[in-house]
């Protein structure tokens, strides 16, 4: 499929490569290559024996790094979730090696923009929402069999919709007389059925967001690449994660917490510090962007950076 300029703008840039504390040496991870955003600024800091290796599931995104990158021997991407980030840099023998990694969650503005993909309601395209469209089930083809109570759930749990049940009722009745193949379409199916609509939000923005975390099983896989990520850096070592959404962000925090605080001891239990085994510190607090990047991209008004190191 080929790909129009659509252009993407990386958010909390600088904040983000100021949490890697980039050596031009050092081993450096893009958990989401995306369009390159952020890999272009990592390695405009590495030297020659500076090292970035990226992932991402979206072909495009694997397109973009070969034609840019497929000359510059310090970049290696895989074609694949970042939940494959352990077993992949094991084989390259830089497990424990990394000394920093950057995970950018969510959709990419060229992803959202481009109407073949399926992400956006805001025009008509076919309902995809795969970021590798070449694998797995489409959102079309889920929706158009799925029972009612797992639509619910899935709008419930994954987009945090409180009217899903009545949302999933209007889908059942919609696909009755017709397959939902269409963004545009079943937007519009939302829109009907919501009866209350949230100032200056889409009704079918929850709804959307649910349907893609789902389809792309984007929780499990964060969950899955947080815990590789602390195996997989050095001592020492950073990790900077930026979310779009509470979910994504409920998670990053609950994780960073608990390989902070370590152990969980009985409360009247004599202990030294030692014996709590504390696997990461805080680094900071979140950091959300500033009002110039605001103005200048309005996508990143949602964004959260949270950051933590290794011990």
């Amino acid at each position: 499929m080929p790909e129009n300029n659509y252009e993407h703008k990386p958010v909390l840039l600088k904040e983000s490569l100021d949490a890697l504390r980039i050596k031009p040496e050092g081993v450096y991870v893009d958990g989401t290559f995306g369009r390159g955003g952020h890999s272009h600024f990592i390695l405009q800091q590495l030297n020659e024996s500076g090292k970035l290796i990226a992932f991402d599931k979206d072909p495009q995104a694997i397109s973009t790094a070969q034609e840019k990158y497929s000359n510059d021997p310090r970049f290696k991407i895989h074609h694949g979730s970042f939940a494959e980030m352990e077993v992949y840099l094991s084989r390259l023998g830089l497990c424990e090696k990394v000394d920093g990694i950057l995970l950018d969650l969510g959709v990419s503005s060229p992803q959202l923009d481009d109407p073949r993909r399926g992400f956006s309601f805001q025009t008509s395209g076919p309902l995809d929402m795969r970021m590798n469209d070449q694998v797995g089930m489409s959102a079309s083809q889920w929706i158009n069999k799925a029972k009612e109570e797992d639509i619910a759930s899935v709008l419930y749990e994954y987009g945090e919709e409180r009217y899903s049940r009545r949302i999933a009722k209007a889908i059942i009745w919609a696909r009755k007389e017709q397959p939902l193949n269409d963004t545009k379409q079943l937007a519009e199916i939302i829109k009907q059925a919501h009866p209350r609509w949230e100032k200056k939000k889409h009704p079918a923005t929850r709804s959307f967001q649910g349907i893609r975390i789902f389809i792309n099983n984007e929780l499990d896989d964060l969950e899955q690449c947080l815990m590789q990520s602390y195996h997989c850096l050095a001592k020492g070592g950073n990790i900077a994660v930026i979310s779009f959404h509470s979910l994504e962000d409920r998670k990053v925090k609950r994780f960073f917490r608990r390989m902070a605080e370590g152990k969980q001891l009985p409360p009247d239990l004599p202990v030294i510090e030692a014996d709590i085994d504390r696997k990461m510190k805080l680094v900071g607090k979140r950091i959300k962007a500033g009002k110039q990047e605001l103005a200048d991209n309005p996508r990143a008004r949602s964004a959260v950076l949270r950051v933590a190191k290794k011990l």
